[in-house]
């Protein structure tokens, strides 16, 4: 088989896999799968898999003899293998500038609303890290506590990615949003509902706990949204795209915890009236 045929199945396969990842193995078994691929748009995926599937053209020079493969497949792959340690070089300086702390400038064409955006999303992202570590710790289901834990996680990475693009991008430290900007952002819990929480019992931790979450995600969804839709700096559309589908995604496996959560109670108390 020709190298350019097959990239052609190679690439074909990779949207076939990363469809059935994004669309069957994910919303039915959400939490057997090693990374949590329900949070992430489909086009990350399709991304992954992508980038290895155009690697397997490459493959065809180990089977050639010296002389023996033809010269337009031998041109293809020396061209592939060329075009490949490019985008890798590229992607390595990329990063090296990155891990000193430089980015591109802005690029935006509304600054206002890019900066409105870092400053309410990163303010919206504490209290929810703060939110789900109380999660990690009193969670009852164990599906629960790793996904709170994974909240944390993303969460904080997001915010060190707006705050590193904060200082390149405008050269000043981010000012904190007032106690009315915090009031007016949607889905922000009031300082009653975050101790509500803090003080559930814990036979009733869990579903206040998704009940909040759930609110404060949605909230995020909200304001996500607008970002996509806006003018802004690129990079920062993306982010909001992608924070769009990670809440949405952890609000749906959130509910599928406490599904979990009560068919395992329903089982005890089938179990313990049996035994009774």
């Amino acid at each position: 088989m020709r190298p350019s045929a097959i990239l052609v199945l190679a690439l074909l396969c990779a949207v076939f896999s990363s469809s059935m990842e994004w669309f069957v193995l994910v919303p039915l078994f959400p939490f057997w799968q090693p990374l949590f691929t329900l949070l992430q748009p489909y086009w990350i995926g399709l991304l992954v898999h992508g980038s290895s599937a155009v690697m397997y053209p490459l493959f065809a020079r180990l089977r050639w003899r010296r002389g023996a493969a033809p010269a337009r497949d031998v041109r293809f792959t020396n061209a592939w293998i060329t075009a490949a340690l490019a985008v890798i070089a590229l992607l390595g300086a990329v990063a090296l500038f990155r891990s000193h702390g430089y980015e591109p400038p802005w690029m935006g064409r509304d600054r206002d609303a890019d900066q409105t955006y870092i400053r309410h999303i990163t303010a919206h992202h504490a209290q929810g890290i703060e939110l789900a570590r109380i999660a990690a710790e009193r969670g009852q289901d164990p599906h629960l506590r790793k996904l709170a834990m994974l909240m944390v996680a993303s969460q904080a990475g997001e915010n060190r990615i707006l705050e590193t693009w904060w200082l390149s991008w405008f050269d000043s430290e981010m000012p904190d949003c007032s106690t009315d900007e915090r009031a007016t952002m949607p889905g922000f819990l009031t300082l009653v509902e975050m101790r509500q929480v803090k003080a559930a019992p814990a036979d009733q931790f869990d579903s206040m706990f998704i009940d909040a979450m759930s609110r404060h995600h949605a909230g995020a969804v909200r304001m996500a949204d607008q970002m996509w839709h806006d003018h802004g700096d690129l990079r920062l559309r993306i982010m909001a795209h992608a924070i769009r589908h990670e809440q949405q995604g952890e609000i749906a496996l959130m509910h599928g915890a406490s599904g979990f959560a009560a068919v395992a109670t329903a089982f005890r108390n089938m179990l313990s009236d049996n035994v009774n």
